[in-house]
């Protein structure tokens, strides 16, 4: 069973200057929580066929390839490990969309497309997920506005200090 979750925030900068950065596929580790470092795997570097590993540690890693590339929009890519899955998916994707929203500011949705295996006991577990995949996917969005409006990268002290200080004026 195909499972979705997305996340949607808005960035104070034009759509032109967000998919200048989102379009550079060797940043993930500025604005992905947990990622530290980003490595460009294929001679393509941006568009269908670009890959990048993205790595938690030194040496745990994950293949992501680009599937669809829409120029000024967004893309959408496949998370593996060479030709396999990336754990603990059957199969995973996730998409990037920018959409302009007027003053200068631009709508950001993340999205995690996901299938889990092990049939009726995956389709459990994918729903005890849920409330985890969905607050990362959240950190993600949140990460990328502060990384794509202050130019530095995201730390999680700062990704912390922002949802705290957000949370206040809700």
């Amino acid at each position: 069973m195909t499972q979705e979750v997305n996340a949607k925030v808005l960035i104070d900068i034009p759509l032109s200057a967000a998919w200048e950065k989102l379009k550079d596929l060797s940043l993930a580790h500025n604005y992905v929580p947990g990622i530290v470092k980003t490595d460009i795997v294929s001679k393509q570097l941006q568009g269908v066929g670009a890959s990048r590993y993205v790595y938690r540690n030194n040496s745990s890693y994950i293949q992501e390839t680009v599937e669809e590339w829409q120029d000024g929009e967004g893309f959408l890519i496949h998370l593996h490990r060479g030709e396999k899955p990336a754990p603990p998916f059957k199969n995973a994707w996730f998409r990037y969309a920018l959409k302009e929203s007027g003053s200068g500011q631009t709508e950001l949705s993340t999205s995690l497309v996901y299938d889990m295996p092990w049939g009726a006991l995956g389709a459990w577990l994918g729903a005890k997920m849920a409330n985890f995949v969905q607050s990362t996917i959240a950190d993600v969005a949140l990460s990328m506005k502060l990384y794509y409006e202050r130019g530095e990268p995201t730390t999680p002290a700062a990704l912390k200090a922002y949802k705290a200080q957000h949370k206040k004026t809700k």
